[in-house]
């Protein structure tokens, strides 16, 4: 089988760390080898993250090299700026549309970028751009918290992982606190529906 190199992106208090670890114990339950690398940045509220997941066969290195990414998973906007040197042509890149201001916007110091603007910068690399609303989502699914899990989900729906949505979901409820495994099952679900319904449309150029 191909390997695959996941690099997920985002700030702190947006549960990156839960994702990751979802598709990382749902692989190694499936018999697949899985490396990770430690997070990169501060990992409390704000602090940029960024974590490199490989799956696959006869894995030497946790890190994904440059240019070699399968997908990007984007949980904020701006912070996926900082890691397309990681796509490729066929890259997907996976993005939350909804913002979270640094506080050095907040106070007027920086200025942050119009998100069409990111999004013309992300198809410089790759043409498959898949833009998710995680907030109206996790509303729907019934909590703002389960942003994340409807990342997931959206991620799974583009067909790169090898694992089974039953196997994904299984890890879901393993290791979802248990007053959000609902809203976290039914996250997943929306997440992967909004972007399994467009998928064939998806790709721009």
């Amino acid at each position: 089988m191909k390997n695959i190199n996941v690099v997920a992106c985002g700030v702190g208090g947006q549960g990156v760390l839960l994702a990751t670890s979802i598709l990382a114990n749902t692989a190694m339950r499936e018999g697949l080898d899985v490396l990770a690398s430690e997070v990169h940045g501060m990992a409390q509220r704000g602090g940029s993250i960024v974590s490199h997941l490989r799956i696959g066969r006869e894995l030497y290195s946790p890190l994904v090299t440059e240019g070699s990414a399968d997908l990007i998973l984007g949980f904020e906007p701006a912070e996926v700026l900082r890691v397309l040197r990681f796509a490729k042509n066929r890259t997907w890149i996976v993005v939350n549309s909804r913002p979270i201001m640094p506080t050095t916007v907040s106070i007027g110091v920086s200025k942050y970028p119009a998100f069409e603007d990111m999004v013309k910068e992300y198809l410089r690399f790759s043409k498959f751009v898949v833009e998710v609303d995680a907030m109206k989502l996790a509303l729907k699914a019934g909590s703002l918290l389960a942003q994340n899990i409807v990342m997931l989900g959206a991620s799974v729906a583009t067909g790169i992982y090898p694992m089974k949505n039953e196997a994904l979901q299984s890890c879901i409820q393993e290791l979802s606190p248990g007053k959000y495994l609902d809203v976290n099952l039914k996250a997943f679900e929306v997440g992967f529906h909004s972007v399994s319904s467009r998928k064939s449309i998806l790709t721009h150029g």
